[in-house]
């Protein structure tokens, strides 16, 4: 499926892009892997009255978030190869709470992630890039920094998104439809200015698609969201979603630890050592204790 719009979905068949509705069931089903999302691989009904989607295939990849209220998930797209956890490093500024849980989501449903810090262009910024990137460089993940205005660092991330399909997630504001805009410029996506009052950034994209990109590769254009839970993940599986905890886990004296204040936990001791930044401890804590309420 390559694109839902106000009940409408738009699906890629062999003989070229149909629109089609949901199955009567489908819609009532409260279950989230029930819900068509842009990526989704669905069964058709073809008749002379149109299109029907009969039912969803297995997924997989999951890019699902959890609402603000901490109990309903909402999947967003489905077998995607990466998330490009997008962050701007001024106006807005970028906030590490918004940044892991992203990061946890991608972690959760099996995306490849990666970190691209956009408007490179403005003052102030280069100390911040630097901060970051050495932050998220030593847990694991690939951090690409890029400026749609002088074009620094845009075809490295067009050749990454290139290779397979890609979604573009982060806060209103962080410059995901100008990053689709500079790699493919027929799309003209809407992009709106940061509130001046709150330095929030306000919505631009307000339906979910599936863009085949000219130079090859899909990437998923998805609204934009401030108030974001970590996925579908459970307490018990969130240390394996932080991947500079994953070498440790094995070495804890207990099963269940849960790496707050255990005796014999291997991933306290490497945040003593300095093999795991403290920062990236507290924002696990935090999470920790949100699934936990």
């Amino acid at each position: 499926m390559v694109e839902a719009l106000g009940g409408v979905y738009s699906v890629a068949t062999s003989g070229g892009v149909v629109k089609a509705s949901l199955r009567g069931r489908l819609k009532q089903s409260g279950r989230a892997e029930d819900r068509v999302v842009v990526g989704d691989r669905v069964a058709l009904d073809i008749g002379p009255d149109g299109c029907v989607i009969e039912a969803v295939h297995a997924r997989r990849t999951t890019l699902a978030r959890r609402a603000a209220d901490g109990r309903r998930v909402k999947v967003m797209a489905a077998n995607l190869d990466r998330l490009l956890v997008v962050a701007s490093l001024a106006d807005p500024p970028p906030s590490l709470d918004v940044i892991d849980r992203m990061v946890v989501m991608g972690e959760w449903g099996r995306l490849e992630v990666r970190l691209v810090l956009t408007k490179t262009d403005l003052p102030g910024t280069a100390e911040r890039a630097r901060t970051l990137g050495a932050l998220y460089g030593e847990a694991g993940y690939s951090v690409m920094a890029a400026s749609v205005v002088t074009g620094d660092g845009m075809d490295a991330l067009r050749e990454v998104v290139q290779a397979g399909a890609s979604a573009l997630v982060g806060p209103s504001g962080a410059g995901k439809s100008s990053l689709l805009n500079w790699m493919e410029p027929g799309l003209a996506l809407r992009t709106l200015s940061v509130g001046k009052r709150s330095r929030a950034g306000r919505h631009a994209t307000v339906s979910s698609r599936l863009v085949a990109l000219a130079r090859g590769g899909h990437v998923a254009d998805l609204p934009g969201f401030t108030a974001v839970g970590p996925g579908c993940v459970g307490a018990g599986e969130l240390d394996r979603c932080f991947a500079d905890f994953r070498p440790f886990l094995e070495g804890c004296a207990f099963r269940d630890c849960a790496h707050v204040h255990e005796p014999g936990c291997a991933v306290l001791r490497a945040v003593e050592q300095g093999r795991i930044r403290p920062e990236r401890h507290r924002s696990y804590r935090t999470i920790l204790e949100e699934l936990r309420s």
